[in-house]
């Protein structure tokens, strides 16, 4: 095991966590006061936790004020000009037929549009074409991919549709060519087109324009050239953060060497992957970390390839919610980290080229919540909420996506009389149910989330001998040297 640092254990002590949160929410009352009904049933949520993980039952004041709290989030929600668009447009497709039929067919719209892409070109593809000689066959292959490539770009499949039954209209196709003739046909009659025709069809709709309203207000859909742009901008804005994270611990290993006499005692990589050849589940564990600290034993030979300690873990993220979202993968990959063979070097590679790892330092990476302080960190340059949310983006969708909370705002839509106690199957499923843990535990894991996350200038400023006297310039040193 690694000799601790005693200078990095200091920093990473003292280095300011501006995004934490309260210990204990729960005993809160002051957040109950005025408070929104996310916050209160996050609070509630978490009290039922701590009364789960001490094995008492959860009483009935307790899913009481569950209930309340949920019937009235779902209420705000629902609201027309300021609820959440996503939760509205899954109560719509709740009730009505032709919006659930155009969101299943939309679900599987992009595998259809391939299967006719695939099959319009084993047809018509422009090398076929030319190898064609007779000239009628020609024009009508030109006409079906010309057609069809105006489909795939346009979603006009009802044109290809026509299209075929033009060809196949032409007198004694069957006996000009015989092949030509079955495979338009059986493109013709493929439940791929039927599926994109009719989910044309549906389109015009009043209420499935509605929800493509809705789903459009709450964020591009997934496929549009607006989704495909904000991909590569949030690739971007995550690149960015990560020259942040680089830099921050490259002046901390410059600080950390500078307490020694021997040379490069520390270093940084960035872009660190996990090699096969670590037994354990590689599957749904990280196995690529963003930026990590080495250390140097010093009882080393200066002269021979060094092997490395891992001592520091960290994740760029930018923002809170990708962090939280994050948890459960990382500490996936920190169990995997853990199954290295202690007398074994691997070799892992990196942006800076391949390093050679101490297996027994791997070990030492437990994913206890008391050894992750000195573990790992999440470097994130958002800035702290004055308000931070309690109950996070997850977990509200999962209890707003609940059966029973979408047929409460669908009646509460209908006008009918809404009893909350049908929101009891969510309680029940809350206190029993292994699916729930993770919104059981949902606080837990935001503050844990948020004790391992800090800003990349308040890391630079707690540096001792940082030449930046406060985060701000720290992060803004930063930034001019990611713009040169």
């Amino acid at each position: 095991m690694p000799i601790p640092a005693p200078l990095l254990e200091t920093i990473l002590r003292d280095v300011p966590r501006r995004y934490r949160l309260p210990q204990d929410i729960a005993a809160s009352a002051s957040l109950l006061r005025d408070a929104a009904p996310a916050t209160a049933l996050a609070v509630v949520i978490e009290q039922t936790r701590q009364a789960v993980s001490h094995g008492n039952a959860p009483d009935a004041a307790l899913k009481s004020r569950f209930i309340d709290a949920l019937a009235a989030m779902i209420t705000e929600a629902i609201q027309p000009d300021s609820g959440d668009r996503a939760f509205q447009a899954m109560v719509l497709r709740h009730r009505n037929a032709e919006v659930r039929e155009f969101a299943s067919l939309s679900a599987q719209a992009d595998q259809d549009r391939r299967q006719i892409h695939v099959a319009v070109n084993a047809i018509a593809h422009p090398a076929r074409q030319q190898r064609t000689r007779e000239a009628w066959q020609r024009e009508a292959l030109a006409q079906l991919h010309a057609c069809a490539s105006a489909a795939h770009h346009q979603s006009h499949y009802a044109g290809l549709h026509d299209t075929l039954r033009i060809l196949l209209a032409v007198p004694d196709l069957a006996a000009k060519d015989a092949a030509f003739e079955r495979a338009l046909t059986n493109l013709l009659e493929s439940p791929a087109l039927a599926r994109l025709c009719r989910l044309e069809a549906l389109t015009t709709g009043t209420l499935v324009q509605q929800y493509i309203s809705l789903l459009d207000a709450y964020g591009p859909r997934p496929g549009t050239p607006a989704a495909v742009a904000q991909g590569r901008a949030s690739q971007q804005r995550g690149a960015a953060v990560e020259a942040l994270a680089v830099k921050a611990l490259e002046a901390l290993a410059q600080r950390l060497n500078a307490t020694h006499t021997e040379p490069q005692t520390y270093r940084v990589v960035s872009s660190m992957r996990v090699p096969a050849s670590i037994p354990g589940m590689h599957e749904r564990a990280k196995t690529e970390w963003d930026v990590v600290l080495l250390e140097r034993p010093h009882e080393q030979p200066l002269d021979t390839e060094p092997v490395w300690n891992a001592r520091l873990f960290v994740e760029a993220k930018a923002s809170v919610e990708s962090a939280t979202t994050d948890l459960p993968r990382l500490m996936r990959g920190l169990r995997l980290l853990a199954q290295a063979e202690e007398n074994v070097v691997y070799t892992f590679e990196t942006r800076q080229g391949a390093v050679r790892l101490n297996g027994a330092s791997l070990r030492t990476h437990g994913a206890e919540a008391s050894r992750l302080m000195q573990t790992v960190l999440y470097c994130c340059d958002a800035p702290a909420e004055s308000a931070p949310r309690v109950l996070n983006a997850a977990s509200r969708m999962q209890l707003l996506s609940a059966q029973a909370s979408i047929e409460f705002a669908s009646a509460q839509q209908d006008g009918q009389h809404t009893d909350p106690a049908m929101l009891g199957a969510i309680w029940q499923q809350l206190t029993q149910s292994p699916r729930w843990h993770a919104v059981l535990n949902q606080y837990a894991t935001l503050h844990l989330v948020r004790e391992l996350m800090v800003h990349p200038g308040d890391l630079i400023a707690a540096i001792p001998g940082s030449a930046h006297s406060t985060p701000a310039e720290a992060s803004a040193d930063v930034s001019t040297q990611q713009q040169k």
